[in-house]
């Protein structure tokens, strides 16, 4: 009989987390154009930038911005090698995909985009947040939603910040 490997990232949880990082919330400094992450269940925080306080970034659903740029993901690898990647493709020559976080059970992840031409990440999971039901590659997408409570924020030079949450359910197996 052949021994079981678990991988290092390999989720060790028997059943889906139930516990949520914070609410995570963006703002932006209209003097200096930074944005400011805060994790927080509170719903106003009281920050400054340049002598200033700075706006709360309300995200727009992907819905909404879906002729100017399309954001997608899938759930790859098993219980070893779990991993979200996201993908986009921009419509519109003046926009363009500045950054992306992905929130997960247990905090989150922020990759910048550097190079241009590039249009997706693999956002690696481990511990809890790579929990899933089935060893299936890429994810079926069933009734069982895995990774249901992640969100996906994808930042715009001119649109702004949009928001895709990971409930994505589809039967097509």
């Amino acid at each position: 009989m052949q021994e079981q490997k678990f991988g290092i990232k390999r989720s060790r949880e028997t059943t889906k987390p139930a516990v949520m990082c914070p609410e995570i919330h963006f703002y932006k400094c209209d003097s200096c154009n930074s944005v400011i992450q805060i994790i927080s269940d509170q719903t106003e925080a009281f920050t400054y930038c340049c002598d200033s306080r700075i706006k709360r970034l309300e995200p727009i659903d992907s819905g909404e911005i879906n002729k100017t740029v399309a954001i997608n993901y899938r759930i790859i690898g098993g219980y070893n090698d779990n991993a979200v990647e996201v993908s986009w493709q921009v419509f519109e020559k003046r926009e363009t995909v500045e950054w992306v976080y992905i929130k997960t059970f247990t905090g989150g992840q922020l990759k910048y985009v550097t190079n241009p031409r590039k249009s997706s990440f693999i956002f690696a999971l481990a511990d809890e947040d790579a929990y899933v039901y089935c060893d299936e590659d890429p994810c079926l997408e069933c009734t069982f939603r895995c990774k249901r409570g992640f969100e996906i924020f994808v930042y715009l030079k001119n649109s702004g910040l949009i928001k895709l949450p990971i409930e994505r359910m589809q039967a097509s197996w």
